[in-house]
């Protein structure tokens, strides 16, 4: 297999796809950049969203919440944030914990971390939106 100037035991093809001996550098900062760009009109909608709203007490929230469309749309926001805050820590995780089973306990805690609070959220947001 040959080697790039840098010492890589990495082929030219494998240079070009962008695939290591993890087989998914590229997949996740794709993953990244793309939710990334779902974020910026979601978080728009929501910033926007609840400065129109006349009081921030509990009833304006929960009567806000009530309609489908601001329900679902929020939902998505919740998804694409919580699944974009979990690839971030994952990298910086990867990056910068040492040791192989350090590493591996912390990738565990941190995805169970963001599931467990987005499915908290949208929990919340659903509740809320029909009435619970």
């Amino acid at each position: 297999m040959p080697s790039d100037s840098a010492g890589s035991l990495r082929s030219p093809l494998k240079r070009a796809r962008g695939s290591g001996s993890a087989k998914e550098g590229v997949g996740t900062f794709l993953a990244e950049r793309i939710s990334a760009v779902a974020l910026i009109p979601l978080t728009l909608w929501f910033v926007f969203s609840v400065a129109r709203l006349p009081l921030l007490s509990h009833a304006a929230v929960e009567h806000w919440l009530r309609a489908p469309s601001v329900a679902v749309t929020l939902v998505l926001f919740l998804a694409v944030l919580f699944y974009h805050s979990n690839l971030g820590v994952k990298v910086v995780v990867e990056d910068y914990v040492a040791g192989e089973g350090r590493k591996l306990v912390t990738l565990l805690l941190v995805k169970f971390a963001h599931a467990a609070l987005a499915a908290a959220a949208i929990f919340a947001v659903l509740k809320v939106s029909l009435g619970g």
